[in-house]
């Protein structure tokens, strides 16, 4: 009598099934290319990442395929992969070659083949920023040019104190730029920014940056900072602002629809 084992799937079933139908790992694989000598490609790696972070996990890199050791990972990522082939040095060097690819890049193919599979509708798009505080000291050169600054830019965030929307002033953070569809809240752009990081300030930036990298168009629904922006946005995007507080100006809300012809 045969030995049986029993493994668990738990909801991470759904969760593999949905990058599968979404071709994720084919998406990775293109772009990182695949070398018959490795066991486990790049798209799978990424595959084995994202389940992971779905499961809700939190260990060290290097503890990473301890996390597969009761699952059934063959179900999940294929029936020759072996947890001893998703070790920190493989993960590192996937991320190494996912950040030199541009993760902008990786991130907004998996988008947009998102909303062609589903049918996504993108007539209207939302943007908006929210705060995760972190504790600790987190000692880092706060001091930056006043100078304008490219929107992508090599260099670690600023985990500071700032506004805090969690309601802990107290403690350092840093901020989360999202930009989703209205239909589904499929996420089209993000970016982590300095903890200090003002909206007004940067909005206009983003919606820059996004237009470049998104070619159809879409209504940009935001808050009075990107109101703030208008002027760096007359070539680049159609959107709708409330007015701030401050404004001598009597309707509540602006739509403005710019192009660059």
């Amino acid at each position: 009598m045969s030995e049986v084992k029993i493994k668990n799937l738990d909801h991470l079933g759904i969760v593999a099934g949905l990058i599968d139908e979404i071709g994720i790992v084919e998406i990775i694989n293109s772009k990182l290319g695949i070398d018959p000598r490795e066991k486990i490609s790049a798209g799978t790696v990424v595959k084995a990442i994202l389940i992971n972070g779905l499961g809700f996990v939190s260990r060290p890199l290097y503890l990473f395929s301890q996390f597969f050791e009761d699952k059934g990972i063959e179900e999940l990522l294929g029936e020759e992969i072996k947890t001893d082939y998703i070790n920190d040095d493989k993960i590192g060097r996937v991320m190494d070659e996912l950040y030199k690819h541009g993760l902008n890049d990786n991130f907004i193919e998996v988008v947009l083949s998102v909303i062609k599979k589903f049918k996504i509708e993108t007539k209207y798009s939302h943007l908006d920023a929210t705060s995760f505080h972190l504790y600790g000291e987190y000692k880092s050169e706060e001091k930056k040019e006043k100078e304008e600054e490219e929107m992508i830019k090599e260099r670690p965030i600023i985990i500071t104190k700032g506004y805090s929307r969690d309601h802990r002033p107290d403690l350092k953070q840093c901020v989360l730029d999202l930009i989703t569809t209205q239909d589904g809240d499929v996420p089209l752009f993000v970016r982590v920014g300095d903890g200090n990081e003002a909206d007004k300030a940067v909005f206009g930036k983003i919606l820059v940056e996004f237009k470049k990298q998104i070619k159809f168009d879409s209504i940009m629904v935001c808050d009075s900072a990107l109101y703030i922006a208008f002027p760096k946005l007359v070539r680049y995007t159609c959107f709708s602002s409330p007015l701030p507080f401050a404004s001598c100006l009597l309707p509540k809300t602006h739509n403005f629809c710019t192009s660059a012809d």
